[in-house]
Parts: C-alpha cells; sequence; structure tokens
C-alpha cells in the first residue's frame, strides 16, 4: 500500500473579490447609520460625537485594524 505525504504548508484560503466588497459595503453603511445617531444614542454606546464624526468620515478602504 502506498502513502502519500505533503509536506507543504497550507495556507490561509484568501477571502473572495465579492467577500471584501460585501465587507465594504457593510462597513459603509454601518459608518453611515453610526452619523445618523442622536447625542443621547451615541452616550448610550459610550462615544461622544467628536469620535462619531472622525469615524463616519473616514473613507470606505479604511479597514479598522482586526
Amino acid at each position: 500500500m502506498a502513502y502519500l505525504s505533503s509536506e507543504r504548508i497550507m495556507r490561509p484560503a484568501r477571502r473572495s473579490v465579492f467577500a471584501v466588497l460585501a465587507e465594504l459595503a457593510a462597513l459603509r453603511r454601518q459608518r453611515k447609520a453610526l452619523a445618523r445617531l442622536s447625542d443621547v444614542e451615541l452616550a448610550d454606546i459610550g462615544i461622544s460625537r467628536r469620535e462619531a464624526d472622525i469615524e463616519a468620515a473616514r473613507p470606505f478602504w479604511y479597514l479598522p485594524s482586526r
């Protein structure tokens, strides 16, 4: 009986273009929703108006670090 072995290290699968575009679109929607929150709603989640405005103004390609 033959045994096959491989010493090649598996690399993590690359995300598809569609997955990246979907993530960028979701991030854009989240930033727009953040910009629409009232000061009271922002205070409820512990974010100042200034912080919300800074995050909402980021370009769509700026992804948060993971």
